[in-house]
């Protein structure tokens, strides 16, 4: 631990050192880390590793210490890390470079990349000056892995190690500037000025200006402004150099973000001994909200503000109502109505509270439809989706973007009357939809008409719940929730809509058969049990046959499915049958008394279901009861090699016809199971695993002992009854 924090130290001091002067006390600096977390080869948003940050409000400078590590074992390799950066929510990744859902929105995020090679531990920093306040995730995941099916613990995987310590230096005072109030400020190259303005709901523009601007010795005003905070990659924050205008240095914000604090810093571009004095000025205009609670409208709104009895009015608000219907699931809809208006002139908007953590676990599905024809095809409805602030002016544009937040656009017309938006993990923020009637001949056109916009807006852990292909998963990194698709049939993508590589319905046909089907081949095993008199193993067969064949009925995507008990039950029953149908075989193939060898197949049967409750993938589970019995054949035959001085069995055909075979077949069948599986191919291999462990069973199986005889009626009795008889045991049944 002490060499870490003296690491941590050391990288820290060369971006620290220009804050550390005396002057500059009233900077504080903190440091956060996690547990570390082993990484995964990258198949779906499951294998990425989360972590979760908090940054404190007024930080001014934010650094990532990323600390990637490798086990010393042979079987580690070189490879690359990546790295996603995101504020607000997790970040958006597509390393296999799948398709998204139609009209979905990917929020872009900032990544890099760390090589991994001769070295065992590798460092990367990443610095950000003025990160946004709040919730910062890290994803971090290796390479596209290459589907292959490895078992569990049976081949030495290598252990890649990796830990994010974030390191942060934040204001201790922060100067307020109060709307309309001058704050003077002198500033020094070493020491800007940090400042920071609150922005009130309804705020439609923000203007800060810097009055009286000197400097000794400079002509202009030799000052940066700094506006807004960092969230990657980049267009989150504005810049404005003072020195570049002749004129007053006023930076403009439209639809600045309501109800939060709004970071500001100044910096001197002359000398250090020159001291820079100027004002600094902020400036708002809101306006009054008209409130939509009634059955109309306001009216007279063809205007770009239209004048109520409250005032100027920029907008129409809708009170929206948020109805949880579970984790990362809610449903939003307007109070006491089903449509919202559009008019032209004066925006509709509608907020959407995305503030619990959760909710930026989920996909925020947003789909509109005018119910009512449009008034001419000149006109149109335009929609923009936006985080923080609405977008408002839609009378000069219709970019959607607001002073740091590039929003969606939407829109309605005759010819195209729905719309629909998809916002994968969207920031955890209040969200607004305005909506506008625009007419391309002018607002005149169409001054008096009103459209009725139907609204469905809901917040869903996977959108259309992957679809038939896939599987909506909810994960969880500490307290923190979030859903991500697992696909299958060969369907990839953010919601198992990419069909480049999937399965057609014929092919899914095939593979369910070939799974199925396959486990006929115990039908061999079991004839041949019962013609040598071993009914036990004939039982133990049959059950494999039975639970394998419907577990892979089961286990089938798409629709190619039937599921005669629960999946969990059905896997549980196959993996029992196929690892008691090789401890029993081997147990056999030994020639134990039968006392003893009953004993044995109740307890390994005991043993191997309390191992597979405990994990069901283990290698053990099958190599500790195959390698047990093989040590009790192996001692049995060489017993028997010492005591009769030939070799057991001593029969030549036995080793040619049977027993070579049998364990050529056993041979080959680990080797699939082992090394040769991939999602790709499962089907053909998994269905000669079942083929070749089937008969080599057949072939492995010891014949019928010289005194023992088939199952045999020996006598009919005279109502009609038969009495059956085992030699050997001498025990008696009616049946």
């Amino acid at each position: 631990m002490a060499l870490l924090v003296k690491l941590l130290y050391q990288t820290l001091l060369p971006v620290f050192a220009p804050f550390s002067t005396p002057q500059d006390d009233q900077l504080v600096s903190e440091q956060f880390s996690q547990t570390p977390q082993r990484l995964s080869f990258y198949s779906w948003y499951g294998s990425a590793r989360l972590f979760c940050f908090h940054v404190p409000p007024d930080t001014v400078l934010l650094r990532w210490l990323l600390q990637a590590s490798r086990g010393g074992s042979p079987p580690c390799r070189d490879v690359e890390i990546t790295v996603h950066f995101r504020h607000g929510a997790p970040p958006v990744i597509n390393p296999l470079g799948t398709s998204f859902p139609a009209n979905t929105s990917v929020p872009p995020s900032f990544h890099v990349r760390m090589q991994l090679s001769a070295m065992l531990q590798h460092n990367v920093s990443v610095n950000i000056s003025h990160p946004a306040p709040g919730d910062w995730f890290v994803a971090a995941h290796l390479p596209p892995s290459s589907q292959k099916i490895e078992v569990k613990d049976f081949i030495p995987t290598c252990a890649y190690i990796f830990q994010p310590d974030m390191l942060v230096l934040r204001v201790a005072e922060v100067s307020i500037l109060e709307p309309g109030v001058a704050l003077p400020q002198t500033l020094f190259l070493s020491r800007p000025s940090y400042l920071k303005v609150f922005v009130p709901e309804y705020t439609q523009e923000l203007w800060l200006e810097l009055q009286g601007c000197a400097a000794k010795e400079s002509r202009g005003c030799p000052v940066r402004l700094t506006v807004g905070s960092a969230t990657l990659p980049s267009g989150s924050q504005k810049v404005l150099s003072c020195a570049d205008h002749p004129g007053p240095c006023v930076l403009w914000l439209p639809s600045p973000p309501w109800d939060r604090w709004l970071q500001v810093m100044a910096e001197s571009l002359v000398e250090s001994h020159v001291p820079v004095a100027f004002s600094a000025v902020a400036t708002l205009r809101a306006c009054r909200p008209w409130s939509a609670r009634g059955p109309h409208v306001p009216p007279g709104c063809g205007s770009p503000s239209c004048n109520t009895s409250a005032g100027i009015s920029c907008l129409l608000s809708y009170p929206v109502v948020r109805e949880d219907t579970d984790v990362t699931s809610a449903r939003f809809r307007p109070l006491d109505r089903v449509a919202v208006a559009v008019q032209p002139g004066l925006p509709t908007v509608l907020r959407l509270r995305l503030s619990l953590g959760t909710d930026s676990g989920g996909s925020l599905t947003i789909s509109l439809r005018a119910n009512k024809t449009l008034v001419r095809d000149s006109a149109s409805v335009v929609a923009c989706v936006n985080a923080a602030s609405p977008f408002l002016d839609f009378n000069t544009s219709h970019s959607c973007a607001t002073a740091f937040f590039q929003g969606f656009p939407l829109s309605l017309s005759a010819s195209s009357r729905k719309a629909n938006l998809i916002v994968p993990f969207p920031e955890t923020d209040s969200w607004y939809l305005s909506l506008q009637l625009v007419c391309t001949e002018g607002p005149t056109a169409c001054e008096q008409a009103v459209v009725l916009v139907e609204t469905l807006l809901h917040l869903v852990p996977c959108v259309n719940d992957c679809g038939p292909y896939g599987q909506c998963l909810l994960l969880r990194r500490h307290g923190y929730l979030y859903a991500s698709c697992s696909c299958k049939a060969g369907w990839r993508g953010w919601s198992c809509t990419d069909n480049s590589t999937a399965q057609t319905l014929a092919q899914q046909r095939a593979a369910a058969l070939l799974l199925t089907l396959s486990n006929l081949a115990f039908l061999a095993p079991i004839v041949v049990s019962l013609r040598r008199s071993l009914p036990v193993e004939a039982s133990v067969f049959a059950y494999t046959m039975f639970f394998s064949t419907f577990y892979h009925a089961c286990d089938q995507p798409g629709e190619a499915v039937l599921c005669i008990l629960s999946y969990d039950t059905l896997q549980y029953c196959d993996f029992l049958g196929s690892v008691v149908a090789i401890w029993v075989t081997l147990l056999c193939m030994a020639r134990l008394k039968a006392i003893l060898k009953y004993v044995l197949f109740v307890l390994g049967t005991l043993v191997i279901a309390m191992s597979l409750q405990l994990d069901r993938r283990a290698a053990w589970n099958m190599m500790g009861p195959c390698l047990g019995a093989l040590l009790v054949m192996v001692a049995m035959w060489v017993y028997r090699c010492g005591r009769r001085r030939r070799c057991y069995p001593s029969s030549w055909q036995r080793w040619t016809f049977f027993l070579l075979p049998g364990m050529s077949m056993a041979a080959v069948a680990i080797a699939i199971y082992a090394f040769m599986m991939t999602s790709d191919n499962y089907f053909y291999t998994h269905s000669l695993w079942h083929m070749l462990l089937a008969g080599s069973a057949a072939c492995l199986l010891p014949p019928r002992e010289q005194h023992a005889e088939p199952l045999a009626c020996t006598q009919r009795l005279t109502c009609h009854y038969q009495l059956c008889r085992d030699s050997r045991e001498e025990l008696y049944a009616v049946t």
